[in-house]
């Protein structure tokens, strides 16, 4: 996949590309059929097939003063979006100036000046431009116009009846539920980041942990999890069971949030390495405890319940994001 930063940088190849539009936040099974649907109009048009995202989230622009909500920073929905098998991944800049483009301008200049679009995608509720005038039908009228395809994607659901959306994800995690959220985007969701130094309380306790601070992700619900870790080591990602606390630790009266990891039987020097975390089964609550005697029986009894529940769990074993999958039978 190429990625593409500005027009000056498309190649005659990929002007004339079919290009889905979105913020993609989460890249969830209803982006994908967003994204597929671009691919595969690509591919009975013999054309390139390509993805526009927008960073930073807008959402970020009009509202800067607002709790961290992203369910993946641009690293992690590049890579996802990647895995899919998408040729171009275009990362439009969007600030002030590109917010107050109207919506017919951003068909002009941008899909029809700069890309040359045959074909455009986007989900039934994208909007854009200022004050979020354009909307499916109105980008179906301006393709009519101009000479180039649109196909807005309807409403996608789960088997039970959910919408797929960056929302419900979002509120799934908040309730301490990864294993519903990993429903609606089709791999489980993942936090990632350079390790940092703690205060190596875990290695005293006899259970040393790796440190993340979330950043701009979203923060799910407090508490203990079951996690999937996976170390970057070369082009590769190694995979390791683990059980995660993030909170704010209560029992040494600390107020920051932090992810701490422990990987089940290893034993190597993490810091300064990069470590994505997947959450896959939230175990308890965060909680305080009277001592350190307490403490630690109880992430000893936490780290067996992790043992149980992840040894019950099938993963894909490619190297794109955490899959879960089911059971050989």
């Amino acid at each position: 996949m190429r990625l593409i930063r500005h027009c000056g940088e498309l190649s005659p190849d990929h002007r004339g590309c079919v290009v889905a539009l979105g913020n993609f936040d989460g890249v969830h099974l209803g982006h994908q059929s967003v994204i597929r649907t671009a691919m595969r109009l690509a591919r009975e048009l013999g054309v390139a097939h390509g993805v526009m995202t927008f960073e930073p989230h807008p959402r970020s622009l009009f509202n800067p003063n607002q709790a961290a909500f992203r369910l993946t920073p641009f690293r992690v929905k590049s890579r996802l979006i990647e895995a899919l098998g998408t040729d171009l991944l275009y990362q439009q800049h969007f600030d002030a100036d590109f917010a107050a483009m109207t919506a017919l301008e951003f068909v002009g200049e941008v899909l029809v000046g700069c890309l040359k679009a045959s074909h455009v995608v986007v989900g039934y509720d994208y909007v854009f431009g200022k004050g979020r005038m354009g909307t499916g039908a109105f980008l179906q009228k301006c393709g009519e116009e101009a000479g180039f395809g649109v196909t807005v994607v309807p409403p996608a659901m789960a088997d039970h009846g959910e919408t797929y959306s960056s929302t419900a994800v979002r509120e799934h995690l908040v309730a301490g539920r990864p294993a519903a959220a990993a429903a609606l985007l089709g791999h489980y969701w993942e936090v990632e980041g350079r390790i940092e130094h703690g205060d190596a309380r875990g290695r005293l306790l006899g259970f040393p942990t790796a440190n993340l601070r979330l950043g701009e992700y979203q923060r799910p619900a407090t508490g203990v999890y079951a996690v999937r870790a996976g170390i970057d080591k070369g082009g590769a990602t190694l995979w390791h069971d683990g059980v995660a606390n993030f909170g704010r630790r209560p029992t040494f009266d600390k107020t920051d949030e932090v992810l701490e990891v422990h990987l089940l039987d290893f034993n190597e020097d993490l810091y300064g390495r990069h470590l994505r975390v997947a959450l896959i089964e939230h175990i308890r609550p965060e909680r305080r405890f009277a001592g350190l005697d307490e403490l630690t029986a109880q992430i000893a009894a936490d780290v067996e319940t992790g043992r149980k529940l992840l040894s019950a769990r099938h993963f894909s074993a490619n190297a794109g994001p955490m899959v879960p999958v089911a059971p050989a039978p």
